[in-house]
């Protein structure tokens, strides 16, 4: 008869004082909080990845336009919101100085809007600020075909004249349909048609964490 082997973990309480309960627990945390990407995902770029992409293209927005004067950042709902607000606050840690910040709608400049047979979904754009004259950024999550972009500078140019608009994106996936170029990409990341990128966020109850999958 084969003898099984079992392992037995103490309970948390009996290692509180003792010399092994910071290595247990660490153990414990570290298998609970690390992002497993689902079986048929692929994980291309983790917290640590999106933590320094944002970093980088904030040094970079910086060093471009000398500073912050005359700068904004405008995110595109839903995907850019989130990531424009996190670059706002890179940069004013680097700058120390207030960055305007707004959140764009592109629902009803979308090129495909007579084409969908739902109802769209109309969010709330604020820009509470005059955009003529400014250097915007425009922040988006995953650059496809551009055709976002495109609604999203339409959306733009009906709110003022600003003197150059930007654009920086987490992902660049390649695929363009329109000649729209990023001014500033986190990562360059080859996919096929058929694959689908997913940007998640904690800020909406996900780990940090871009994931390829089959469409």
């Amino acid at each position: 008869m084969g003898i099984s082997q079992v392992c037995v973990y103490p309970h948390p309480n009996l290692l509180v004082g003792s010399r092994w309960e910071g290595f247990f627990m660490r153990g414990i945390k570290t298998m609970s909080t690390t992002p497993q990407a689902r079986p048929q995902e692929r994980l291309v770029m983790d917290a640590g990845d999106i933590a320094r992409a944002v970093t980088r293209i904030a040094h970079e927005i910086l060093e471009r336009n000398k500073g912050v004067q005359a700068l904004a950042l405008v995110g595109i709902r839903t995907g850019g919101v989130h990531l424009a607000h996190r670059l706002v606050r890179r940069i004013q840690e680097i700058e120390a100085a207030a960055v305007p910040i707004g959140e764009l709608d592109i629902t009803l400049y979308r090129d495909d809007l007579s084409l969908r047979k739902e109802q769209p979904i109309l969010r709330k754009t604020s820009v509470p600020f005059d955009i003529s004259d400014k250097i915007i950024v425009l922040v988006d999550d995953v650059l496809f075909t551009g055709r976002t972009i495109r609604a999203a500078m339409d959306g733009l140019i009906d709110l003022g004249r600003p003197a150059e608009i930007q654009l920086a994106v987490l992902v660049d996936r390649g695929h363009r349909q329109l000649p729209i170029k990023a001014t500033y990409i986190g990562k360059n990341i080859p996919t096929s048609r058929e694959e689908k990128i997913q940007v998640l966020l904690e800020e909406e109850g996900e780990d940090d964490r871009v994931v390829i999958s089959k469409a």
